[in-house]
């Protein structure tokens, strides 16, 4: 196969998965639709070339038609044995694999032999869940992709640092195809409307045989409008039952599970600061593309506050941290980060207007007694200095250095 090279490289991802490269593993890319990783799969056919350019390229793509009659894993194993170069190092890509009933047996059969170097990529968490993770453990190594990131956002769309450039990009979020649409209200949310139907029918409603859509809409646009908020399945069941809408907290905890499993929404859970207990009840969602949100919701500037925590979230989990909501008696620090040994806090706050903003949003922060480096982010433009250790830093800034 031949790529068009009309591509933007995104380097967070193939510095990751480049090391990998011709290991024995199979290398799994998986992510929210359309956050670019058939782009990434083209990225990597190109580099694999320029590294050894007498191999042989075996690319399937489920949302190809040529594809379409791969429908089982005999299918697969047919397809990709009729392709396969002996005396050549054989580099198997495979978009949307999710789609091949029981690829796990044909993957794991090629991985066993060692004559292919795999890669695949899927939109849905179940991909490597459960059983399937027992059956290939210790077979694949996972890389989760997200949308663009601010810096990113910068580079594909050729629009400099400004603030009304971050004000566009928590506007519209980070989808890499919007490049290719005029940022305008109508434009662009008409095609995340589209991106969104896809989501809801394709990855949740038809994997997952649901009957009651209009309750997964529902549920959509609560936790879509409740992102920052503690929330748990009873809390939502009271809220729908309260809009004539019965369901159970069971439905609503398998609904949730859905809507993670599509990479719609992220959940996090909060650790009491000082003891180190998770709560079980009572987490966070945020949703893995603002753009999406405001598709459904409207963009409204009364939420600025739920958007840029949202915004934040998204970058601390794309740089790698391990996310969770800090909790000490009745308050709260936004985000405690841990990345191997390092670990940081972070506190988000829309503008620090008065002293009694700045001494909740520092004084949250003081809470935490160790010596771990704190933050709080606003959107002030001249947030600069720190009080008591604790720096102050304009969002964007942050955002920008922390990946």
């Amino acid at each position: 196969m031949k790529t068009s090279n009309k591509y933007i490289s995104r380097p967070i991802y193939l510095d990751r998965i480049k090391p990998f490269i011709g290991k024995n593993l199979i290398k799994v890319l998986v992510g929210q639709r359309r956050v670019g990783k058939s782009f990434l799969l083209l990225q990597l056919i190109d580099i694999i070339r320029q590294q050894d350019p007498t191999c042989n390229i075996i690319y399937i793509n489920k949302e190809l038609f040529e594809h379409d009659s791969l429908r089982d894993y005999k299918d697969l194993m047919k397809n990709v044995n009729a392709q396969t170069v002996s005396g050549k190092k054989n580099y198997l890509f495979i978009d949307e694999i999710q789609d091949i009933e029981n690829f796990e047996k044909a993957i794991r059969s090629l991985q066993a032999k060692g004559d292919h170097d795999i890669y695949i990529t899927g939109s849905n968490a179940f991909l490597l869940s459960g059983e399937l993770a027992t059956y290939l453990s210790g077979r694949y190594i996972e890389f989760k992709i997200f949308g663009l990131t601010y810096n990113e956002f910068l580079t594909f769309h050729q629009l400099p640092d400004s603030q009304e450039t971050f004000l566009t990009y928590l506007r519209y979020g980070g989808l890499p195809y919007l490049i290719n649409i005029s940022l305008t209200d109508d434009l662009v949310y008409d095609y995340l409307r589209n991106i969104y139907a896809a989501i809801l029918f394709k990855d949740i409603v038809a994997r997952h045989n649901i009957r009651n859509v209009s309750l997964l809409e529902n549920l959509v646009s609560y936790v879509a409008d409740n992102v920052g908020n503690l929330l748990s399945a009873k809390s939502i069941s009271d809220f729908l039952k309260s809009q004539k809408i019965k369901v159970t907290p069971n439905v609503i905890l398998s609904y949730l599970s859905f809507l993670e499993q599509a990479f719609f929404v992220l959940k996090v859970n909060r650790e009491e600061l000082r003891g180190k207990k998770i709560f079980e009840i009572g987490q966070k969602y945020y949703l893995e593309d603002l753009g999406l949100r405001h598709s459904l919701l409207g963009y409204r500037t009364a939420d600025i506050g739920k958007i840029l925590e949202n915004i934040v979230y998204l970058h601390l989990v794309i740089a790698g941290y391990q996310v969770r909501i800090g909790k000490f008696q009745n308050k709260e620090i936004d985000f405690i980060c841990t990345r191997g040994d390092e670990k940081i806090y972070v506190q988000v706050a829309y503008l620090i207007a008065d002293d009694a903003t700045r001494k909740r949003e520092f004084g949250n922060l003081e809470l935490a007694y160790d010596n771990h480096p704190k933050f709080v982010v606003s959107l002030d433009e001249n947030a600069s200095g720190n009080i008591a250790g604790i720096k102050h830093v304009h969002i964007r800034e942050f955002i920008k250095q922390l990946i």
